[in-house]
């Protein structure tokens, strides 16, 4: 699963990688949790522009009731994206990637959990796969939110645990987040592990565990 990440680089590199004449301003993030927003890149609509915009973590379908059952969608597995009804019709024409420069995940020690931290070797950021939703109820502003998508785990990542996030190429980003895209097998194609020896996997401070703490220490390598 992805239940952390982090976004920090500047915005001017993040146009450069998406291929995006603008976006808003942010503020670096080194512990992004479920349920607050964080900015995806999408299209919209056939018409419209590739744009980085916020929208909440935690999918909510536009048939729920409340938006609370977002927190329960912030992964969505690739081996059911097409059949299961939270998300096939966000597959069908609503997908988004998510730019990360790393995301967390935490391996069982005995009683307590020990943080990891997984991002490109180079360094750089990357863009995780998603789905995005708008829901509204008519009585409220309506809710913009996203899931992130995810695979079995490659080499790297399945001593730590038995999923991670799909990690999409940038050659294909053109075909992810085209709308009008129908080729259910090719996008099949990208929700593979990614390869190992393009990530590194290093420990850190448990501070990491609680949402409150956003600050580069998240981040930083701790030795064990």
């Amino acid at each position: 699963m992805c239940g952390r990440f982090s976004l920090h680089s500047r915005l001017n590199l993040l146009l450069q990688q998406f291929a995006l004449e603008a976006g808003p301003e942010l503020a670096p993030r080194y512990n992004i949790a479920p349920t607050q927003s964080t900015p995806v890149v999408r299209v919209a609509t056939a018409q419209s522009p590739r744009q980085l915009v916020a929208l909440r973590w935690g999918l909510v379908p536009f048939w729920a009731k409340e938006v609370g059952i977002g927190s329960r969608m912030i992964n969505a597995r690739a081996e059911t994206l097409a059949s299961k009804p939270s998300f096939r019709n966000a597959f069908k024409k609503r997908r988004c990637l998510v730019p990360t420069d790393g995301y967390f995940e935490w391996k069982k020690a005995g009683k307590t959990k020990q943080p990891f931290y997984i991002r490109k070797t180079d360094q750089t950021p990357f863009a995780m796969a998603g789905l995005w939703e708008s829901w509204h109820t008519g009585k409220e502003d309506a809710v913009e939110s996203f899931t992130i998508i995810t695979t079995q785990a490659n080499d790297a990542m399945a001593s730590i645990h038995d999923r991670m996030p799909v990690i999409v190429a940038p050659d294909n980003y053109e075909m992810w987040i085209d709308p009008e895209f129908k080729g259910q097998a090719s996008l099949e194609a990208i929700l593979q592990p990614y390869e190992p020896e393009d990530l590194t996997v290093t420990p850190v401070s448990t501070i990491v565990n609680s949402p409150r703490n956003d600050d580069p220490e998240c981040v930083r390598e701790v030795v064990r």
